[in-house]
């Protein structure tokens, strides 16, 4: 192997361990930011479950009992939802950061390895076409392969993102069928 090729390999792999330390940064990131938000929600739930606890042991009657139910109901609802669309939008965000990462990479490894089948093919000796051509089919596989792996994450984004919507606008319709019952 010669130097000109080692040096390739070292700067290939600093720019490997450069990417893995830009995804772990993210993932810690995202991980931090979930943290919180969950800290928030316990938070705001056992402040909202003492309030609720007291206004129930204050009732005086069953039907008093039964609108203060009802009216600590109906903000847990929106809460909930409140909740899960911004655990949608935290995920949504680190999966587009992490994919934005992958491409840059993905499409930089692409054109070294185009340029280093290139350059091993027109230096190969007679018969070394064959090892160049294999190689040639095992990236057009794996741009393939990654291509598909793109279009499946797309698509479980848009699913995710149709059932947030599908939820919210339940929540929303119970909420307001709650609300004219009073």
């Amino acid at each position: 192997m010669s130097n000109n090729n080692l040096d390739q390999l070292a700067a290939a792999q600093k720019a490997n361990a450069e990417v893995m330390m830009t995804l772990m940064r993210t993932a810690f990131e995202g991980m931090e930011k979930l943290a919180a938000l969950n800290m928030a929600a316990s938070r705001e739930f056992f402040n909202n479950s003492v309030a609720s606890t007291q206004q129930l042991l204050a009732a005086k009657d069953a039907q008093d009992l039964a609108k203060i139910n009802t009216a600590v109901a109906q903000p847990n609802m929106q809460k909930l939802m409140d909740y899960s669309r911004n655990v949608y939008d935290l995920v949504t965000q680190l999966q587009h950061e992490v994919t934005s990462v992958m491409d840059s990479q993905y499409n930089a490894a692409t054109k070294n390895a185009s340029a280093a089948i290139a350059k091993t093919s027109a230096q190969a000796p007679v018969g070394g076409d064959v090892f160049a051509a294999a190689m040639k089919s095992m990236l057009d596989a794996t741009n393939q392969a990654f291509g598909n792996m793109q279009n499946m994450a797309k698509q479980m984004t848009e699913i995710a993102d149709a059932n947030i919507h599908a939820a919210s606008t339940a929540t929303s319709k119970a909420v307001s069928a709650a609300t004219k019952k009073k």
